[in-house]
């Protein structure tokens, strides 16, 4: 045996090779991070709001249940379709045709305030849809809300995350079914919801302690329910109310909007007109809170013959609030207002 050497040993190259693999996958996690790093900058970048983290951790959610894709995640069990900023994390505005898509208006519906901003498509017909609500675009959004745009202005509060909203759309669609046969993949989607939820430390109330808290600084609900919230010292200063209910003021905006003739509609302007100067006013004693419910309430009624006034009002209100966002936001969904063309990114 004398004169043979030691053999090397043969897992020298392989873990040369592991080492490699190893690394090799190290940095692939890390250009995934810049990945989704870049794409969440990209998503702030484009809509100009800060998101929130439930935003992104639904996004790895619907992955786990649809790797091809996310946003049709939901689609076969629930019928809801990720949209608005997820077309972003989906790189849809990579390949659009659009040259120059307009955020403001991608999948806003003709009732979505300012406030409101459209994450996850429904049924079409009744152009249901949710979304994040805002009080202050440089604020995260205080929950997500529901909304029927074919049905009216309503929105409903459906928790402060995806997970929440979603598991509460699920339950009510499971309920409105009735025990079936089907019932399975519902079954097994909202204990896959609850167990997420349950990981990252989400909340599944419709109402949590935080919505609650912000009911009790909300100064007025406006016709769409959700409210709106403005600083309001201890003197009072920063709100006064109109001099109408809004079942008087709805009544108001009937008569203008159904007037037979220019003349008719010009003297049912006229408490409007009036509540305007009331407004002035209030502008003038840091009260801003009153032409923002009176923009806002106007805005909701749907009308164009409320466009003027709207802005005249809203933009102002948003600008004396700091809320300047919301005010080229409605610019833009005024200049364009309708029930249809809502994809900015629609691929022709």
């Amino acid at each position: 045996m004398a004169g043979r050497g030691k053999r090397k040993p043969k897992s020298l190259p392989q873990t040369e090779t592991l080492n490699g693999y190893v690394k090799k996958a190290k940095e692939d996690q890390t250009d995934g991070k810049m990945v989704e790093e870049e794409l969440r900058e990209e998503v702030e970048r484009l809509y100009k709001l800060r998101m929130p983290e439930d935003f992104y951790q639904f996004w790895k959610f619907c992955k786990g249940l649809c790797a091809d894709c996310p946003q049709d995640a939901l689609k076969e069990t629930l019928g809801l379709q990720l949209v608005g900023p997820f077309d972003i994390l989906a790189k849809k505005h990579k390949r659009s045709s659009s040259t120059q898509p307009n955020f403001n208006l991608h999948w806003r519906y003709f009732y979505d305030p300012p406030e409101f901003q459209t994450i996850i498509q429904g049924n079409a017909d009744t152009q249901h849809h949710m979304g994040y609500f805002r009080d202050s675009p440089d604020a995260l959004p205080v929950f997500i809300g529901e909304n029927e745009a074919k049905k009216g202005y309503t929105i409903t509060q459906m928790g402060d995350n995806i997970f929440a909203a979603v598991l509460l759309f699920l339950q009510k669609k499971r309920k409105e079914k009735g025990c079936q046969k089907d019932e399975a993949p519902l079954e097994s989607l909202e204990e896959d919801l609850k167990q997420e939820a349950e990981r990252l430390g989400l909340p599944l109330d419709q109402k949590t302690k935080a919505m609650k808290q912000r009911e009790k600084k909300v100064v007025t609900k406006t016709f769409h329910g959700a409210g709106i919230v403005v600083p309001v010292d201890k003197n009072d200063v920063g709100y006064r109310e109109l001099p109408e209910t809004d079942s008087s003021l709805k009544k108001i905006c009937k008569a203008i909007a159904e007037a037979k003739n220019d003349e008719e509609r010009i003297k049912a302007f006229a408490p409007i007109q009036e509540m305007i100067t009331y407004v002035q006013f209030a502008n003038d004693e840091c009260d801003y809170g009153m032409g923002y419910e009176l923009g806002i309430d106007l805005f909701c009624y749907g009308s164009h013959y409320f466009y003027k006034v709207v802005r005249q009002l809203l933009p102002m209100a948003y600008s004396l609030l700091k809320r300047g966002l919301f005010g080229e936001i409605l610019e833009a969904h005024l200049t364009s207002r309708s029930h249809d063309n809502l994809d900015q990114l629609a691929v022709v």
